[in-house]
């Protein structure tokens, strides 16, 4: 006879307690393996894509694009017996177990104590996230206990969206509010976004709104004045916005910031920077100035290692770290990312400019994994991209320095008495007060300066 099986939204980073759903790769009716991408989600450090833990045939989806689901709550029943005759109900898969346990299995195996092995270690704990209610969603329904018996959930009909006149756009104006593949489908069936009013929760715009509003006939245009509440929307604070506000107000409000600025004469880098690029060992390589700039840091850390320290205030110690997990700040279509290239001390120039063009890849398509983000001792924050000069960055927590990289310009500067147009950039330097003093700090700057004004002083180091 058929069986049903709920998978609960399982705990996919160390201390996850809810997560958005961002797209569903499967529908009622479809046939799934184990293993089989079902479903990409959202967290507060990067967006997941979830694993089904059994085959069979998917009977309903418990949750919408753009819902915030808790840890634990099922998001998806499958029957993993299509085959047979009339049901006995869905069964919630366990997800709790005891506190402690590290042991591991495969996805869906059921382990010792009732775990049920999902992304990381069993899954959550039961009851681990403990929330507030929040004002605009319903409240959840709870986890059916194991092996319990109902009859098996009646499908929901999908709210009907509101088709409404397209508001007037203005420089700044209104934007709908809608999910990237949201918007990718509206684009390819030609679905002006303005003209919906979104059925998902404040207001995001659905597939099925979507998809609704290409078989509704179309609404004849209304003519009304426009008030101010049409030139305003509001936008959820969740996810990797949410988690990016938090982590720099800690930092701000903990970490007492100064920082430093240098204006450096780049040339003879961007010269040994085009020599580079024709070399055959570097064909084929994105060779960019950050490349230049993320070696420096490095070199520059071993004779200032304060600047790759933490500040440990539980323990009441600072501590040295000798190894560089070099973060760089990444813009994304999610919000800000510091994704980590791990053990870049020991990487030579062109293995850093390799890594950096696939880390900035990955950042971009939003595929950037939890484990990548977190642990970093040192950041870079490339603001020269966007033509920006210089800024005063915020430290990330559990670091005590970032440098930002402004954008090189021509200019004209002073060489031997003579002025000259030459390669000019600015750097700024945030560090933590509390473990690196003035002169550590203005020595550090100094030393990544002096390195891209004359790579060849880096054979002294």
């Amino acid at each position: 006879m058929p069986q049903y099986k709920q998978f609960p939204l399982p705990d996919t980073a160390e201390g996850l307690t809810e997560a958005d759903i961002l797209t569903w790769h499967v529908k009622p009716g479809d046939t799934v393996t184990v293993n089989q991408i079902i479903v990409e989600i959202e967290t507060a450090k990067a967006a997941v894509e979830l694993p089904c833990p059994w085959a069979g045939v998917v009977t309903e989806l418990l949750a919408e694009p753009g819902q915030t689901v808790e840890v634990g709550v099922p998001i998806i029943t499958i029957d993993t017996d299509p085959g047979g005759a009339a049901a006995p109900a869905p069964v919630a898969a366990p997800v709790a177990a005891e506190a402690n346990g590290t042991s591991s299995g495969k996805i869906g195996e059921e382990m010792p104590g009732g775990r049920i092995a999902t992304l990381v270690g069993y899954g959550p704990k039961s009851g681990a996230a403990k929330r507030r209610a929040r004002k605009d969603a319903a409240p959840a329904a709870a986890p059916a206990a194991p092996a319990a018996v109902v009859a098996p959930p009646a499908p929901v009909a999908a709210p009907t969206p509101v088709v409404v006149a397209a508001p007037v756009q203005a420089p700044g104006g209104y934007v709908p509010l809608a999910k990237p593949p949201v918007r990718k489908l509206a684009k390819d069936l030609g679905v002006d976004l303005h003209a919906l009013a979104g059925s998902g929760p404040g207001g995001v715009i659905t597939r099925e709104d979507v998809e609704t509003a290409v078989s509704a006939p179309a609404a004849p245009a209304a003519v009304s004045s426009v008030d101010n509440g049409t030139r305003e929307r509001r936008v959820p604070i969740k996810g990797v916005r949410k988690a990016t506000a938090q982590a720099m107000v800690d930092s701000a409000f903990t970490a007492p910031h100064v920082t430093e600025f240098l204006t450096v004469d780049v040339t003879p880098m961007m010269e040994l920077r085009a020599r580079l690029k024709n070399a055959p060992e570097f064909r084929g390589v994105k060779l960019t100035p950050l490349a230049f700039c993320a070696k420096a840091v490095i070199l520059a850390a071993k004779r200032t290692p304060d600047v790759n320290a933490t500040w440990d205030s539980a323990a009441n110690e600072i501590v040295y770290k000798d190894y560089v997990h070099l973060g760089i700040a990444a813009a994304t279509p999610r919000g800000l990312v510091v994704p980590k290239v791990r053990d870049a001390d020991r990487m030579s120039l062109k293995e850093l400019a390799v890594a950096l063009d696939e880390l900035a890849t990955v950042a971009r398509d939003g595929k950037t994994s939890p484990a990548d983000m977190m642990n970093g001792t040192i950041t870079i924050t490339n603001v020269g991209v966007f033509g920006v000069d210089t800024g005063t960055p915020i430290l990330n927590p559990g670091e005590s320095a970032i440098l930002a990289l402004g954008a090189i310009r021509d200019m004209p500067w002073v060489v031997d008495g003579e002025i000259k147009v030459r390669k000019i950039c600015q750097l700024a330097l945030s560090f933590d007060h509390r473990v690196v003093d003035g002169q550590q700090g203005s020595q550090f700057l100094a030393d990544v300066g002096a390195l891209l004004a004359e790579p060849g002083i880096a054979i002294t180091y």
